[in-house]
């Protein structure tokens, strides 16, 4: 049974921000014919849209395991847990990175959570993960560490 499940879905204006390309698209093909443009327009977009929702990871904690997106930790080889948010984040995610972290970035997530790899088999220090409640991610992965 999972403690902490969040989906991170696309915000509305991150889809809104593509919206552009409709008219883009018809304006390209209006020499043509402006129906083959809307047409393209509608289709491309919702393309767009089908790809981002799908795309969308799914964050798991549960007593064994640690799932985000496609990746997977046990719980045994989580170390300490640290969450950022604001300019805290900003300094993780970009001058104090470990280029051998694991890393997965949502533009649209304000927060991250770091967590410490404990295996010593694996060459990657910590994850740093985005997410929209950091706090609560990072105390459900101290809850299911212990």
């Amino acid at each position: 049974m999972a403690t902490y499940s969040e989906r991170l879905w696309p915000t509305f204006w991150s889809c809104v921000s593509f919206l552009p390309l409709v008219p883009a698209l018809i304006l390209v093909a209006a020499p043509f014919n402006i129906w083959i443009g809307v047409i393209a327009g509608i289709v491309i977009y919702g393309a767009f849209l089908v790809f981002v929702i799908f795309r969308s990871a799914h964050v798991i904690v549960d007593a064994e395991k640690f799932v985000y997106g496609s990746a997977m930790v046990e719980t045994e080889f989580i170390g300490a847990v640290s969450a950022f948010s604001g300019d805290a984040a900003r300094v993780e995610r970009g001058t104090g990175l470990d280029s051998r972290a694991y890393t997965k970035f949502r533009a649209f997530m304000p927060g991250v959570v770091k967590l410490e790899i404990t295996d010593e088999s694996d060459p990657t220090p910590y994850w740093l993960v985005s997410t929209r409640h950091p706090q609560k991610l990072a105390e459900a992965l101290r809850q299911a560490r212990s």
